[in-house]
C-alpha cells in the first residue's frame, strides 16, 4: 500500500485525471474534495494516461490564492491496459485514434493480420505508454466494424467493460444439455404449490421471468405472502461451465432493447423463467405477516410451482387504477379470477412501504430514462419511466423477501452474500450540508429521517430534482459483501440479494447457500467451502456490477445522441443537473442530457463555485446552480461518442462541436526515425487468468 505522502521526498501519490487541453489534475488518495486536486500543467504529466496511479512533486509553495500546482515523478499503475479507438494508415503503418480525448494519441498498432480497413473501429491492448523517442504502442485484439456505425460503438464498450454477447462453447453445451421440462425425479422433498394461485409481474417484453408472488390470508386474518424465485441453482451446480461463466460475468446487461444475458437463453428465457401454466422448481419465501405490515413467522423452502398468470405491469396499472378500471372491461373480464388478489396486494404493499419509510428508508426522486427502438434497432423515442401500482408492489414484496432471506441466515450465523449500503461518510455529509445551505434548508444531521425530511421539504419545488440529485450524489454507493453491515437507504439491518439469480450472481450464491442449509449439508468442510466462496463472489460480483452499469450508461448515451441528431436546431425547456469549472450538464424531461459549454454562456469570467456547484458571471449578475430552468438549443450530437452540445438561443453553436468536428480528423502520427528493436514495453497487459480477455 503506497502512503499518501512521503515524508522525506516530499512526494504524493494520487490519480491523474487528464482533460484534452493537455493539462491535467491529480486526485489525492487521501483528497476529500476537489479542493484537494493538483494542477498538473502542460509538459508534466511524467507520461502518465487519464487513470493512472502516480507520484507527484509539489512545484511551489501553497500560498492565499494560488493554485495547488504539481507535476508527476513516477506512474505507478497503469489504468489503460487496452484502449479503443478508430484505425487510419501513415507510411504503411496502421495507427489508432483512442475513442476517449483524454488519451494521448496516436497509437502504433502492431498486427500481422490483413485487410484491416481504415476508419474501422477497433482495440487494441497496450504494449508500451511510448518515451520521447517511441510513440505508444499496442496489439490489434478486436476490429468491430466502421466507426460510424452505432453497433461499432456498443461492441467497443460491451469490450472495453470485459462485457461478452457470445457464451463459450463449454457452457453452451450444458445449456443445451438442461432439460426442457421439469422432470419427475426433480420434485423429491419439494413444498407442492402448484394449486395455489402465484403470478407473475413483468415487462411486457421480458423472457426472464425468475419472481413470482401470491398472497392470501391464514385463519387467523393475517397475511401470508409467498415470494416464489426460480430455483437456477438447481440447474447452474456449483464449479460447473455455467457457474463459472456466470461468476465471470456477475449480471445480465441491459441497454436500449437489447440484452447480454448472464445464463444462456435455453436456461434464463426457459427452464429457469416461471413461464405461466408449467411446472418450475422454486426456492419459496413465505411469509406471515401481521395487518400492519409486521414478518411474524416465514418459512424457507425448496417448492414446485405453476403460475397462474404471466400479468404484465402496463395491464396490473390497468386494473389497479381506479379512474381507468372502466376503459378495460375485456381485462378485467380476463382476470377477474385474480382480480381481489391484485387489489390486496396493492394494499400491503402501501402498508410495507409506509412501514420502510417509518424506520428510515429514504423515497429518492429516481425517474429512469429509457430508449424506444424501432424493428431495425434505432433509436426513435427517449421515455421517462415512472413507476405504477404494480412496480411499486412488486419491489415491495421482493424488498420483503431480501430482508427476510438476510435475516435468516444471519440469525443462523450462516454465510451469505449481503447487499450492503453504509450511511454517507462525514465528508460527503459535510458537502450535503454546504450544498443545501444556500437554498434555505438546514440539513443538521446525515441520517435516514433527516434527509428525508430534505427530500419532503424540497418537494413541489423549483429544486426538487437538485435536492434529489444532490442526496443521490452524497450517499455511499451500494455493494455487496460477507459481512452483515445493514443497508442505510432502505433503512434495513439485514439485507441480501435473493430474488434475481437469472440475472445475478450473488442471488445464486444465496440460493445454493440456502439450498445447503435446507438439504442439511450445511455444515464442516461444505460450509467452510461456501463461506470462502462468499466473499470472493462479492467482490466479484461489485466489480461487474459497476463495468454493467458503466457500459449501459454509455450505451445509452451513444443511443440517445443518435436520437438527438434528429433534432439539431430545435429548442427545448431543460434543467441545470450538473455544474463544473468547464460549463453546465443540463437534462431534458425526457432524461437526455448534454453539455452547455462554458464558452457558449453569454459575457466572460464565469467563475466556478465548488462549494455551492454555482457558476457566477463576473460582477455576480448571473448565476447558475443545480435545478435552474434553462431553455436550449441542441447545437451537436455524436453518436460515436455519446456526447451531446446544447448552446442558448440566439447563440452560435456551441465551441466544443466545433473543436470535435476537427478532431474526427486524427491527427497524423509524429515524424520519426524508424526504431528496430529495444521497444522497452512501460505495461504488458494479462487477461483474466485462464482465459483470454473478451
Amino acid at each position: 500500500m503506497l502512503h499518501m505522502r512521503d515524508k522525506q521526498a516530499g512526494e504524493i501519490t494520487g490519480i491523474y485525471q487528464a482533460t484534452s487541453r493537455g493539462f491535467g489534475f491529480v486526485t489525492p488518495e487521501d483528497g476529500k474534495s476537489r479542493e484537494d486536486d493538483w494542477f498538473i500543467p502542460p509538459r508534466s504529466d511524467g507520461g502518465a494516461w487519464h487513470g493512472d496511479q502516480v507520484r507527484i512533486q509539489p512545484l511551489e509553495e501553497e500560498g492565499e490564492g494560488r493554485r495547488r500546482t504539481a507535476r508527476v515523478t513516477a506512474v505507478t499503475g497503469r489504468a489503460n491496459k487496452t484502449v479503443t479507438g478508430i484505425l487510419s494508415r501513415h507510411n504503411r503503418e496502421l495507427w489508432l485514434q483512442p475513442d476517449n480525448d483524454k488519451l494521448p494519441g496516436p497509437i502504433q498498432v502492431l498486427t500481422k493480420r490483413r485487410n484491416v480497413r481504415a476508419g474501422d473501429r477497433a482495440a487494441v491492448a497496450m504494449t508500451s505508454f511510448g518515451s520521447s523517442k517511441l510513440p505508444p504502442m499496442g496489439t490489434l485484439r478486436e476490429v468491430f466494424g466502421p466507426a460510424g456505425e452505432r453497433e461499432s460503438a456498443v461492441a467497443a464498450i460491451l469490450y472495453q467493460n470485459d462485457i461478452s454477447r457470445d457464451f463459450p462453447d463449454a457452457v453452451l453445451d450444458e445449456a443445451q444439455a438442461a432439460p426442457r421440462e421439469v422432470e419427475s425425479s426433480a420434485l423429491a422433498g419439494r413444498l407442492d404449490l402448484r394449486d395455489k394461485i402465484i403470478i407473475t409481474i413483468d415487462g411486457a417484453s421480458s423472457k426472464d421471468l425468475d419472481d413470482a408472488v401470491s398472497l392470501e390470508k391464514d385463519g387467523r386474518g393475517r397475511w401470508v405472502l409467498g415470494v416464489h424465485i426460480a430455483d437456477v441453482s438447481h440447474y447452474v451446480t456449483q464449479g460447473s461451465a455455467l457457474d463459472l461463466e456466470a461468476w465471470e460475468r456477475g449480471t445480465s446487461v441491459y441497454f436500449a432493447d437489447q440484452v447480454v444475458p448472464m445464463l444462456p437463453k435455453e436456461l434464463s428465457n426457459g427452464i429457469c423463467s416461471l413461464n405461466p401454466r408449467v411446472d418450475r422448481l422454486a426456492l419459496s419465501c413465505i411469509m406471515t405477516l401481521t395487518p400492519e405490515g409486521e414478518v411474524v413467522d416465514h418459512t424457507i423452502a425448496k417448492s414446485v410451482i405453476r403460475t397462474t398468470e404471466r400479468m404484465t405491469y402496463e395491464d396490473c396499472n390497468l386494473l389497479l387504477d381506479g379512474q381507468r378500471r372502466g376503459q378495460a372491461p375485456a381485462l378485467q373480464e380476463r382476470y377477474r379470477h385474480i382480480l381481489p388478489m391484485l387489489e390486496d396486494m396493492a394494499a400491503l404493499s402501501k402498508v410495507l412501504e409506509g412501514r420502510r419509510r417509518r424506520r428510515g428508508a429514504l423515497e429518492l426522486d429516481t425517474k429512469e430514462s429509457y430508449v424506444i427502438c424501432d424493428e431495425s434497432g434505432a433509436p426513435v423515442d427517449v421515455a421517462v419511466h415512472s413507476q405504477g401500482v404494480s412496480e411499486a408492489l412488486i419491489e415491495s414484496f421482493m424488498l420483503a423477501a431480501n430482508e427476510c432471506v438476510a435475516e435468516h441466515l444471519n440469525r443462523l450465523d450462516k454465510p451469505c452474500v449481503y447487499r450492503v449500503h453504509e450511511k454517507p461518510s462525514p465528508d460527503k455529509a459535510e458537502a450535503l450540508r454546504t450544498m443545501v445551505a444556500p437554498l434555505g434548508y438546514d440539513l443538521k444531521e446525515a441520517d435516514g429521517p433527516s434527509l428525508q425530511k430534505l427530500l419532503d421539504a424540497s418537494r413541489g419545488k423549483p429544486e426538487e430534482a437538485a435536492v434529489s440529485m444532490m442526496v443521490l450524489r452524497a450517499l455511499m454507493k451500494a455493494r455487496y459483501d460477507g459481512e452483515n453491515l445493514g443497508h442505510f437507504g432502505l433503512g434495513a439491518k439485514y439485507y441480501c440479494h435473493f430474488t434475481s439469480p437469472i440475472r445475478r450472481y450473488p442471488d445464486l450464491m444465496v440460493h445454493r447457500i440456502l439450498t445447503a442449509l435446507l438439504d442439511g449439508k450445511l455444515t464442516g468442510q461444505r460450509e467452510k467451502k461456501l463461506a470462502a466462496a462468499v466473499q470472493k463472489a462479492a467482490v466479484q460480483s461489485s466489480q461487474r456490477e459497476i463495468a454493467a452499469q458503466t457500459a449501459e450508461r454509455e450505451i445509452e448515451k451513444r443511443y440517445m445522441a443518435e436520437f438527438m441528431r434528429g433534432h439539431l436546431g430545435e429548442t427545448f425547456a431543460g434543467t441545470v443537473s450538473g455544474v463544473t469549472r468547464f460549463g453546465l450538464f443540463v437534462m431534458l424531461p425526457s432524461g437526455v442530457e448534454g453539455l452547455l459549454p462554458v464558452e457558449a454562456l453569454p459575457g466572460q469570467g464565469w467563475q466556478y463555485d465548488e462549494s455551492h456547484l454555482t457558476l457566477v458571471s463576473e460582477g455576480g449578475g448571473v448565476s447558475y446552480t443545480f435545478g435552474s430552468p434553462l431553455e436550449v438549443v441542441c447545437a451537436a450530437a455524436d453518436p460515436t461518442t455519446g456526447q451531446i452540445d446544447f448552446t442558448l438561443p440566439g447563440v452560435d453553436p456551441a465551441p466544443r462541436a466545433a473543436r470535435r468536428e476537427k478532431r474526427e480528423e486524427a491527427p497524423r502520427p509524429p515524424r520519426r526515425e524508424k526504431h528496430r528493436g529495444n521497444r522497452r514495453a512501460m505495461h504488458v497487459p494479462k487477461g483474466r487468468k485462464g482465459r483470454k480477455k473478451r
